[in-house]
């Protein structure tokens, strides 16, 4: 059976499935007794529980050849599912036994779910049982589960046949319940009914008195409980010695005590039944107790409870008043989820926002992550209607995988921005092939951001410039710009920005220069400078004709303060003269951030503005995008494949590269088409390889040492006769040297564009997939495209289409295009491959020689090492 998994219910409970256990008997037994004679018959076929006792004795005892799994809630054991072979290992008779006080939370669900990929992964195809037709809640939940479940009636029962593997239709259904959890989950941390401050004490200075004060003067609607074992009351408020005199159930719990006395916290917490805990207390995992920090995760999972932090600032919600944070200045409110591992730069982000015009609908700061992450708050920003915009400052990705998945959905309704700080690679890990050099974590970063369509920037400055254009502003039909102003540099500077980024500086329509030459020193064209002078009448005269362009899509105002009718008349026209359009409107007004009229983000240089708006515009663009489809499941032999790693690692536990030979086998399996070799330790054998393969020949030197052959003289190309090869071979080993342990012997192919697809297996990225110039230049033109896994058709063409060398493949002065096709093939084999093996740390096809009617790999390196088996996303669990 699978491992053990802590998961979200449908209200936001926590329940914890695992493997039956042998002492497992008594809890059995203790789960029918709470069973009512109806749920026992609708499981059993029997009246009584007399049946189900007997059968738990089976399920208990030595011998019993099915796979189950229980769930605990609370430590008590709630429900049972299993499956039992049948001889052939084919099909399987499964079961679902759940205590009646869990019906209705989603658990007989997901216990469904777990047992069906555990059953599949022990190559098992269908599993069958029989139900009863007045179950109609099992029924149901069959119906919706998301998978290949046949039901048919015979004989007064309804006989049921789920076919494995699942279908791709389960992961949006799962996906789907898992967003419910969540938010539910995290409702109770963000929306609480009631607020506990423990270590709410009466010095003003006090972490958690200013917890205690912010919540008060937020005008938090429901009680608040400060917990002071010395004292009656704490800011006006009755104080409590601990949480069990508090008078009635609390939902939130912020925790502002010494870390020697949070665990201890913590568990009278669990013991009264809260929801959510805010661990602000610091000396955790980034500190000396980094085992505190388990216990501590271990003890609100059993319970129940949803974490955040420890080591953090605490949590915000303006549009339920709540703010359970020690921040010096209550947060403005405004359009912006925002998360942030850092508390530093969190109340810094915060404070600019305030002075800005803007604010957050809601903040949280994760701190060290032990349970709540960027995952979770993005499922709860999904459809918050207080959230326009998400904005993410993290130091590191808990789950980046499952963070793809619900980044991409969430992005196609919001936009996601985000700040990854570390963007130099410190990890210095060894590594010897051209794809592990290049394919740094800032670049599985980067590559991760594009699959999602999470919007990455470099500063928190560009962070705050893109947020507020974003809350404030309908997003822009188009990239046309035009911009307005009265003084020449800027606007010129403001033009140059655009168009340096890539956007348009439109040419106007003749009627709107018609209107604009009204005023006679003014220059009409785009940028349109009003001059030095202009007045405000003049200037709402030229915004207005912008906004009626149709060859425009955004109007740029750059004013420079203090000429003309002056700084605060000018903003005020421009609101009026903007306030009924539905085009994106922003401005630069020289030497100032804010916000004009609540509604139009204003900002110091034309370069903030320019950087902001493109942003948007590309992020306006993705939208309109028809959404990528999986590309079709490739013919391949997976179990020929593992079995071709398992040989690889067998006695390396510390890993090994594979020799030519096999690694050329295991691409064959993903149906790569790969060059024909054969191997020679020696001139004659050489020889003899030659006249298997054809000429002409090319030879390559082999070793195990042996990195970049052309660098030391290991390949000779071109050898038309035996006699050329056995010389080569010669040759070869004497300028090689003894890390030449052999050769490889191919048929030369006809020329084309050489290309290197390659890949990493990241611990925590998963797969990352590379293209760029391959041969000898891979390294020296750094010409490369970079894409976490599952490689769509479209994503894979796009990789090629950024190339700098891609106009090689289409067709370049004269030259015919190459088969792109059959390269984009490839690379999506190759993303398959490394998914399916998480055993393959490096690979490298390199060249890849691509032609007119193919594209063939003829060098490969590939480097497994002992890795974890992977976690099918189709299992729902909390990281």
């Amino acid at each position: 059976m699978p491992d053990e998994y802590d998961v979200l219910l449908r209200d936001g409970g926590i329940a914890h499935l695992r493997p039956l256990r042998p002492d497992d008997g008594k809890a059995l037994h203790g789960l029918v007794d709470r069973s009512s004679e109806r749920s026992a018959h609708l499981r059993f076929f029997a009246g009584g529980t007399a049946s189900a006792h007997r059968y738990m004795d089976t399920v208990a005892a030595p011998g019993y050849r099915g796979h189950a799994l229980v769930a605990t809630v609370h430590g008590q054991v709630v429900g049972i599912a299993e499956y039992i072979p049948d001889d052939d290992g084919d099909e399987a008779e499964m079961a679902i036994l759940l205590d009646d006080a869990v019906h209705g939370h989603g658990l007989g669900t997901l216990l469904l779910e777990h047992l069906a990929l555990d059953a599949a992964d022990h190559q098992v195809r269908v599993l069958v049982g029989d139900v009863l037709p007045e179950n109609n809640p099992m029924i149901h939940m069959l119906r919706d589960l998301g998978m290949d479940v046949k039901l048919r009636f015979d004989d007064g029962v309804a006989k049921l046949r789920i076919s494995l593997p699942p279908t791709a239709h389960l992961q949006m259904t799962i996906d789907s319940r898992d967003h419910q959890a969540e938010r539910a989950s995290l409702t109770r941390v963000l929306s609480p009914r009631s607020v506990a401050v423990i270590g709410a004490s009466r010095d003003p200075s006090g972490v958690g008195h200013r917890v205690l004060r912010n919540l008060i003067d937020a005008g938090f609607p429901g009680p608040i409980y400060p917990v002071n074992p010395k004292a009656d009351q704490v800011a006006g408020l009755t104080a409590f010695p601990d949480m069990h005199a508090v008078p009635a159930p609390v939902d939130l719990v912020v925790v502002a005590v010494p870390a020697l006395n949070v665990l201890d916290v913590a568990r009278d917490c669990a013991a009264v039944g809260i929801t959510g805990l805010v661990v602000l207390t610091s000396g955790f995992a980034e500190g000396a107790q980094p085992g505190a920090e388990k216990e501590l995760l271990r003890i609100c999972r059993a319970a129940g409870i949803r974490l955040v932090g420890p080591n953090c600032l605490g949590v915000v919600n303006t549009a339920a008043r709540l703010n359970a944070s020690f921040l010096s200045a209550a947060p403005a409110t405004g359009r912006i989820g925002m998360l942030s591992q850092s508390g530093a730069v969190a109340a810094a982000v915060l404070d600019r926002l305030a002075t800005l015009g803007t604010g957050v609908s809601s903040f949280v700061s994760v701190g060290n992550k032990a349970d709540v992450s960027g995952n979770d708050l993005l499922e709860y920003w999904e459809d918050d209607p207080d959230t326009d915009v998400i904005a993410l400052y993290l130091e590191s990705f808990g789950n980046p995988r499952k963070f793809t998945r619900i980044a991409r959905r969430v992005g196609a309704r919001k936009p996601v921005l985000l700040v990854k700080s570390g963007r130099s690679d410190a990890g210095g890990r060894a590594v010897r092939s051209h794809t592990a050099a290049a394919a740094t974590p800032d670049a599985a970063v980067d590559a991760l951001v594009e699959a999602s369509g999470v919007i990455r920037v470099d500063s928190v400055q560009d962070l705050l410039d893109t947020a507020r254009l974003f809350a404030a502003q309908p997003l822009p039909h188009g990239r046309r710009v035009a911009i307005v102003g009265n003084s020449g540099g800027p606007e010129a500077m403001a033009a140059d920005a655009c168009e340096r980024h890539g956007l348009i500086v439109a040419e106007l329509a003749a009627a709107t220069q018609r209107k604009l030459s009204q005023r006679p020193s003014a220059a009409v064209g785009n940028p349109v400078d009003l001059t030095a002078d202009a007045e405000t009448g003049e200037f709402a005269l030229a915004i207005e004709a912008l906004l009626a362009d149709a060859e425009v899509d955004i109007v740029l105002v750059v004013y420079t303060p203090p000429f003309g009718s002056g700084r605060e008349k000018t903003e005020q026209v421009i609101a009026t003269a903007t306030q009924h359009t539905d085009k994106t409107v922003l401005a630069c007004v020289v030497g100032h951030d804010a916000l004009i009229d609540g509604r139009i983000p204003s900002y110091a240089f034309p370069e903030q503005a320019a950087g902001a708006l493109t942003r948007v515009v590309h992020y306006a663009e993705r939208r309109k995008q028809p959404v990528e489809e999986t590309a079709p499941a490739r013919q391949r032999d997976v179990l020929a494949a593992r079995e071709l790693v398992r040989a690889g690692l067998d006695g390396h536990p510390d890993g090994r590269w594979l020799e030519p030979s096999a690694a050329t086998r295991l691409l064959r399996c993903y149906g790569l088409d790969v060059t024909d070799s054969v191997e020679a330790d020696g001139p004659q054998s050489a020889a003899e390889a030659a006249e298997l393969v054809g000429l002409p020949a090319v030879v390559k030197a082999t070793g195990p040492e042996l990195v970049h052959k052309s660098d030391v003289g290991g390949v000779r190309v071109g050898l038309t006769t035996s006699d050329d090869v056995r010389q080569a071979y010669r040759d070869m080993a004497e300028s090689v040297g003894p890390v030449m342990t052999g050769a490889i012997v191919q048929r030369m192919l006809p020329s084309g564009v050489e290309i290197i697809i390659g890949g990493v297996n990241y611990p925590t990225f998963g797969p990352l997939v590379m293209i760029g110039m391959g041969g000898v230049t891979a390294d020296l033109l750094a010409d490369r495209a970079f894409r976490v896994t599952p490689l769509t058709t479209t994503s894979a063409t796009r990789m090629i289409a950024e190339l700098r060398c891609a106009p090689l493949l289409y067709g370049y002065r004269g030259s015919l295009p190459v088969d792109t096709a059959a390269l984009t093939e490839q690379l999506i084999g190759v993303g398959q491959l490394l998914e399916d093996l998480p055993e393959v740390a490096e690979l490298d096809l390199n060249p890849v020689i691509v032609t007119r009617h193919g594209a063939t790999t003829v060098d490969v390196r590939i480097r497994l090492s002992p890795a974890p088996p992977i976690t099918s996303p189709l299992r729902r669990h909390l990281r």
